[in-house]
Formats: structure tokens, C-alpha cells, sequence
């Protein structure tokens, strides 16, 4: 029987309520990414945060690396201070993931940024963010309501990774974002836009890639489906 790839999520800490159990620290991912996982054929294994020198030691023991979306980055960790309107409030998270991607990056591992993760993907890689789009982009039609994803155009760009796994001209996405790439991250070259501009995606060597819409949200597996053949192709080379 072939074996399926151990694809790594990463995974946040917030204090949660369950039947009695009132304000107790939970290890949280959406089920959506493990489900998306599944679906294309890898197993999902949940990375909480942890000692930011454990990662190497953690991706050695995975095929591949799922940064999952969330609340937004320190800004700290490109020279900045939080705009008003930011959501920073992980820093266990911010120091997990940052490793988690440098090691993943050093190692040639296959990774996969989503939302948040496309942007801590272009932070590591020396990058910066537009921290409120709504303060540049109008309309904004990329942070959809409270509590609900939205959707938008995006267009691949034909030559690139992402270009290849979606040869469309533009396809909708399911979209819950309010920051997006400002200075492109060293190595790393754009592979998607909005209409209006917006960087969708990016992409560095090898498998490399951040999309910063929520495929794991939507129907199409094909971005997650490439990730579970590169992570198949190194777990039998």
C-alpha cells in the first residue's frame, strides 16, 4: 500500500469553553485544513507552538509544511508598529511559525503558506505587509463580513508554479484577508493578483508557495493535491 504523506499544520493557542470546562488553553486549527488534507490524500498532523529550536528536529519526522491563516504577524518582525487595526496576539504563534518556515525553507521541505501563512512566508524571506488594505484598496473586497469568508477574482500568472496548477485566467476565491504583501521577500517571485492589484500569491525554489486566499474553504484541491505529490516524491526519493 503506497504511503501517505505527514503533512504538518501548524496550529494556534486560545483559551476556549467546552461543556464545563470554562477558559482552558486549547492547541486550535479549523477543521477545514484537516479535512482539506485528508481529501488530497495526505495525513494531517497538528503542530502547536513550541520551542522555536525544536523545529528542525519536528519537520524532520513530516513531508510537508501547512502554515494555516490567522490573526496577523507583529509587524516587529519587519521593522514596523502595529497599525490600529491590527491583530497581534499570538507571539508564541509568531515565533513557532517563523522558525517552523525557516527550517522548512533551509531543509527544501514542500510548504504551503495559507493566508497568514503567505505572509509570515514573504516576512521570513525579509519581506513587508500593507497592514490595512482598506487604507489602499478601494474597494475592499478582501476582508468579506465578520465571522464570514468572502469571495474575489484572482488571476495566476502563466509561467510560475501556481500558473501550473491553475492555468485558468482568473478563478474565484473564497477570501478573509486585511493585510497582503507590501516589499516582496528576497527569493520569492509573485504567482497570482487581484484585479485590483493586491499580491494573491507567491513562490520561492522547489515547493514553496503562499496563497493568500482559503482554498481549504472552497471545492478545489488542486494547490493541496500538488503539495501531497512533492511531499510524496521526498518521503520515496
Amino acid at each position: 500500500m503506497d504511503r501517505r504523506p505527514l503533512i504538518g499544520v501548524s496550529t494556534y493557542l486560545v483559551d476556549a469553553s467546552w461543556n464545563s470546562w470554562r477558559d482552558r488553553r486549547v492547541a486550535l486549527v479549523p477543521e477545514r485544513y484537516t479535512a482539506y488534507v485528508r481529501d488530497s490524500g495526505g495525513i494531517a498532523v497538528l503542530l502547536p507552538p513550541d520551542a522555536p529550536e525544536r523545529a528542525p528536529e519536528v519537520l524532520a519526522r513530516l513531508d510537508a509544511l501547512v502554515v494555516a491563516g490567522g490573526p496577523d504577524i507583529d509587524p516587529a518582525y519587519y521593522g514596523q508598529e502595529p497599525h490600529p487595526a491590527a491583530e497581534v496576539d499570538s507571539p508564541e504563534r509568531d515565533r513557532w511559525e517563523v522558525a517552523l518556515l525557516r527550517a522548512a525553507l533551509a531543509a527544501g521541505m514542500p510548504l504551503l503558506g495559507i493566508c497568514r501563512g503567505m505572509q509570515v512566508l514573504n516576512v521570513v524571506c525579509g519581506g513587508t505587509l500593507v497592514q490595512h488594505l482598506p487604507d489602499v484598496v478601494v474597494p475592499d473586497v478582501h476582508t468579506g463580513r465578520p465571522g464570514a469568508y468572502g469571495t474575489h477574482l484572482v488571476r495566476p500568472v502563466p509561467g510560475t508554479l501556481l500558473g501550473g496548477l491553475l492555468p485558468e485566467s482568473e478563478l474565484e476565491v473564497p477570501t478573509y484577508h486585511h493585510q497582503a504583501v507590501a516589499r516582496l521577500g528576497e527569493g520569492l517571485r509573485v504567482s497570482a493578483h487581484a484585479p485590483d492589484g493586491t499580491v494573491e500569491a507567491v513562490e520561492g525554489p522547489g515547493f514553496a508557495l503562499g496563497v493568500q486566499w482559503h482554498p481549504e474553504q472552497g471545492d478545489d484541491l488542486r494547490v493541496m493535491q500538488a503539495l501531497v505529490r512533492a511531499a510524496t516524491a521526498v518521503s520515496v526519493g
